[in-house]
């Protein structure tokens, strides 16, 4: 008697091994990823007027404001005082040790580079509806995951030190009006991703255990993907100029 083929479903229970997940997660991700959005195409290509790199650079500010945000939720989730300590360097990466230093504070700083105001900035006002919603739903994302699926979420970081490394020099090449000075975020930000990225990427292989949660792991990347790709949407859109409400006149 031939033996009956074993079920297809029991293949797709398996886990993953390391290799095939962390390939996995690599080209879900790169795929994905918002350096191939056309936005950030025309940045790096030089194409970009002063005022689109202007509202890139406050609108990407809201964003910045929400990862300590949803940082802070992820060290929530765990019980693990080293896991703890680990992860706390990154919110002190963006808040700072100390008034005046830390990401947030650098963002700032590019703001005024490419001739912001940084008060006006850092109230958020002027930030799209778009763009905040898009940046709240990262935060959402992560307040609703387990921590491992919250931390797979963050595993955009490692495309960005690439990004990054691309961005100064397409700046200092094509934007000669933006200080210098102001590019300090990005710089820092090249070790730091390349270091959280692996950290990051070590804790989700070792925890994520079942096949059903290393998918929810990939799930999270692409929706951060996705997050960061709307976000781009909605600033290269140029938004109607402000103007008074009109209606139509009632017959009476």
């Amino acid at each position: 008697m031939i033996p009956a083929p074993k079920d297809a479903g029991e293949a797709r229970d398996q886990p993953w091994d390391r290799e095939t997940f962390i390939e996995r997660l690599r080209e879900e991700g790169a795929a994905r990823y918002h350096d191939l959005h056309p936005f950030h195409v025309a940045m790096h290509e030089g194409r970009l007027s002063r005022e689109e790199l202007g509202r890139w650079v406050l609108n990407r500010y809201y964003y910045q404001t929400r990862i300590p945000i949803k940082d802070s939720l992820i060290l929530s989730k765990s019980e693990d005082p080293a896991f703890r300590r680990s992860w706390m360097r990154r919110i002190h990466d963006h808040d700072g040790e100390s008034p005046g230093r830390g990401g947030l504070c650098e963002w700032l700083r590019l703001a005024e580079a490419v001739g912001l105001d940084g008060g006006e900035v850092a109230s958020c006002r002027q930030v799209l509806p778009g763009v905040r919603f898009a940046c709240d739903a990262y935060v959402n994302l992560v307040r609703e995951s387990s921590l491992v699926v919250a931390v797979a979420s963050s595993l955009t970081e490692l495309f960005a030190p690439d990004l990054m490394s691309q961005r100064i020099i397409a700046w200092e090449r094509h934007y000669p009006f933006v200080d210098p000075a102001g590019l300090e975020y990005f710089r820092g930000r090249v070790p730091r991703a390349r270091h959280d990225s692996e950290e990051a990427v070590a804790f989700v292989v070792a925890h994520a255990q079942t096949r059903q949660t290393q998918e929810a792991c990939v799930a999270a990347l692409i929706r951060k993907t996705e997050i960061l790709w709307h976000l781009l949407d909605c600033v290269s859109h140029r938004p109607p100029a402000p103007g008074p409400k009109t209606s139509a006149t009632r017959s009476t």
